[in-house]
């Protein structure tokens, strides 16, 4: 007899094995699509705050791009 070969029926079923149960498989896989989801927004709205565009009060703005331009 070959001795790699396993024996299905003296094992015993682990309980928290995810493979034994559709339910539990569904719901574990939301789950963690879920959470991978909301952190991979969340990272991405952290990200472009942390890049925001910066106010610069000191630009030189040419006269003759003005609302109301001046010539020379």
């Amino acid at each position: 007899m070959d001795t790699q070969h396993h024996n299905h029926e003296n094992q015993i079923d682990n309980p928290a094995d995810i493979e034994l149960s559709k339910p539990s498989k569904a719901r574990f896989l939301f789950l963690l699509f879920f959470f991978g989801y909301f952190i991979f927004l969340l990272a991405g709205c952290y990200n472009l705050y942390e890049h925001h565009y910066q106010k610069n009060e000191n630009v030189a703005v040419p006269d003759n791009t003005l609302y109301d331009p001046k010539y020379k």
